[in-house]
């Protein structure tokens, strides 16, 4: 089969996304596994010393060439869902999960690995390279290459399924999300949404052929409900449908049996299995040991520790919001008491009541276009970088491509889909499409998908986005930027690629508080009806709230991240005769050592808990906090520069050391090293403290 015959197999440039049908899936799979498997056969066989070339460089191509098709794969099953697409997704997860095992446990290449990291010829590489040896054996290790051969074969059953009930949980979750509707046919219990969300509302019924305003689970149908709605039968509902998805507990699809087949809680029990028992093969206790070995924290006990000590700095916090949320709620909205689902709505009315504005208001100003052009400009003067549109072939009309450029030469390009379609899943993610190497005549650039799920442009006039909605876009942009600015040119820890898992969030969280800062402000809001931008008066608002209720969020993120750690360092009593009982003790224990605020019985939030079941975070969701001590530090660099005599010549130099000492240095070497690097110091949590308002200056005063 030639290249153009099947545009998987055409990776001289980018993707043919145009041209790409599921049945281009097998064939291409078929040709390129048997590419990939006959050079590895090769490579084993060396008879020479092994050195770079003959083992490490021999390898990439075949590897590179498969792995940049799955992707693709992937990529369309998570963005361009359909029946078909699944089906080609699904159907070849088993044998790729099966060819990562068996390469992680190839004997052959295991050796020749080994016998490279101890020859003279190790000494010579670059330490960049020495890395990439180091790294492929702790790979190989973790693969079980050191198992004997009854145990390995074992071991690669396990991946294999796990694989899959990952990919199950997934659509599962997607799923569940789209079998819910509401339907509401009295404009009047609308009251309090937005004129845009309404439009959208009654643009989903008309879709579907309804009368009257539809809202889905899509997070931006389903937020603004709890979030402005003034009927608390809405925001009732809509809370325990979100809450209670893919669990025997939700409200959709109303069949018993249909529910049965879209609940996750088996899932959960099978994969937590499953995961012990790969602990077990590898010699471990549980399977977070396994997790944390590439990882920056040393044990599961450290990351507790650090996470109840967080909790513990921000309880007197919480305990201040929750109060201030009940007193309120009686005083000024006469509700005696508030149920969970009325909790984010009175906060909304709290917040408007002590700040004098509303995010809604804010929204007005906040138009799409205009944020990106403000995104843009900030990270061009931030790297000295160009940012232009370019041309691609896309997988839906609304997305975008675009190119970096520094010095006039091309750098990196990303895609950039932001809108929610019921074929693609929910949340926001930055993979990668390709990623930096070297190439005899050349360097291949990396490229990204950046993608979110705002709210699409309605009635002729442009997306609007919340403040938070504006973080999030900022957030995978960082990430982005990590995987696009890199300088390091071995494939394997270039970007994102080989950096702890716990350390890979600090240039999204870097980003997100340049959301903060007025003059960026400025120059990326402007009015939907006047294009006037951002009055300062507003502006300050907002920032005199921009902690509001940290307390109770910070404790909320402790709570996912604890309950994570927990169920992957305790071998749990898993009982296929109460299935989930075990998992919702753990969680139901955390919550009573964290939360404030109780959380209703009937909630099943793990059940769509993406992140440590089918999103690669098990055993490593709380690297969001942890890595957000590294990232409020690396800002306060910039905090700093603006108190120097030349804060412009002082901004720009911290820039250009934070693209030189982290962003460019992508998995080259340890994260630690990298952040000590730039900041000439160990990380201190005092930033995030600062930067959260949960300072203990501030908690004397309040």
């Amino acid at each position: 089969m030639t290249d153009t015959a099947n545009p998987l197999l055409d990776q001289q440039d980018l993707p043919r996304f145009d041209a790409i049908e599921p049945a281009h899936a097998t064939p291409a799979l078929d040709l390129l596994l048997s590419q990939a498997e006959a050079a590895i056969a090769r490579v084993a066989d060396v008879k020479e010393p092994p050195t770079w070339d003959n083992l490490v460089e021999a390898l990439e191509d075949p590897i590179e060439r498969l792995g940049r098709a799955w992707g693709v794969i992937g990529h369309l099953n998570s963005v361009a869902d359909s029946p078909a697409m699944r089906e080609a997704y699904s159907s070849n997860l088993p044998r790729m999960s099966q060819f990562w095992t068996q390469l992680g446990q190839h004997q052959g290449l295991f050796l020749r690995y080994k016998a490279l990291r101890e020859s003279p010829a190790f000494a010579a590489l670059s330490p960049v390279r020495q890395r990439v040896i180091d790294n492929a054996l702790r790979g190989f290790r973790l693969a079980g290459a050191e198992l004997d051969e009854a145990r390995r074969a074992r071991f690669a059953q396990v991946q294999e399924e796990m694989a899959a009930l990952s990919q199950k949980f997934s659509e599962h979750a997607l799923d569940a999300t789209n079998a819910y509707e509401l339907l509401v046919s009295d404009s009047a219990e609308l009251d309090g949404l937005a004129p845009d969300v309404v439009a959208a509302a009654a643009k989903s019924a008309h879709d579907k052929g309804l009368i009257g305003y539809r809202f889905s689970l899509q997070f931006p149908s389903y937020f603004p409900v709890v979030k402005y709605a003034h009927s608390a039968r809405l925001r009732a509902e809509m809370a325990r449908a979100y809450g209670t998805r893919a669990s025997m507990n939700a409200l959709a699809p109303k069949d018993e049996q249909a529910r049965a087949l879209l609940d996750n809680t088996p899932v959960i029990d099978r994969l937590l299995k499953l995961r012990q028992e790969e602990a077990d093969l590898l010699g471990y206790q549980h399977y977070a040991q396994v997790s944390l070995v590439p990882k920056m924290a040393e044990s599961a006990g450290q990351v507790i520790s650090f996470l109840r000590d967080l909790a513990r700095r921000a309880r007197p916090f919480a305990l201040k919001d929750a109060a201030e949320l009940e007193t309120f709620a009686r005083e000024s909205l006469g509700m005696a008491q508030v149920a969970a689902s009325d909790r984010t709505y009175v906060s909304e009315k709290l917040k408007e009541a002590q700040y004098a504005f509303s995010d809604e208001e804010v929204k007005r100003y906040f138009q799409l276009p205009k944020v990106l052009a403000g995104l843009f400009a900030l990270i061009e003067r931030l790297y000295s970088v160009a940012i232009r549109e370019d041309q691609a072939s896309t997988w839906d009309p609304q997305v975008r491509f675009f190119r970096i450029e520094r010095q006039g030469a091309l750098v990196g390009q990303f895609y950039l889909d932001l809108f929610a379609r019921d074929n693609k899943r929910s949340g926001a993610w930055m993979n990668d499409c390709r990623g930096r190497r070297a190439l005899a005549q050349r360097i291949q650039t990396p490229v990204a998908y950046l993608v979110c799920n705002f709210m699409p442009p309605a009635e002729g006039k442009p997306s609007l986005l919340t403040h938070d909605e504006v973080i999030t876009l900022f957030h995978e942009f960082g990430h982005g930027l990590h995987h696009m600015l890199t300088q390091v040119d071995e494939l394997s820890v270039s970007g994102i690629s080989g950096v702890e898992w716990d350390a890979v969030e600090l240039p999204s969280q870097f980003m997100e508080n340049f959301c903060w800062e007025w003059d960026i402000l400025q120059q990326m809001t402007a009015h939907v009806e006047t294009g006037q931008p951002l009055p300062r008066s507003l502006f300050d608002k907002m920032t005199a709230a921009k902690n509001f209720q940290s307390g109770l969020q910070t404790l909320r993120q402790i709570e996912f991240s604890l309950f994570d750690m927990r169920l992957h360092s305790e071998v749990l009593e898993l009982d296929s005769s109460t299935p989930g009982s075990a998992v919702q003790r753990v969680i139901d224990e955390v919550r009573q050592e964290v939360l404030v605020l109780p959380t209703p019985a009937e909630n099943r939030m793990q059940n769509s808990f993406s992140h440590i079941f089918s999103g690669g975070y098990a055993a490593g969701y709380y690297s969001y906090k942890w890595a957000e001590v590294l990232s409020a530090d690396a800002y306060a660099a910039f905090e700093e520069a603006l108190a120097e005599p030349d804060p412009q010549e002082a901004t720009r130099a911290t820039g250009e050391r934070f693209l030189r000492e982290i962003l460019a240095m992508g998995g080259s070497r340890p994260a630690i090293d990298s952040f000590r690097a730039f900041r000439g110091r160990d990380p201190s949590m005092d930033a995030l403290l600062r930067h959260n308002g949960m300072s203990e200056k501030v908690l004397m005063e309040s």
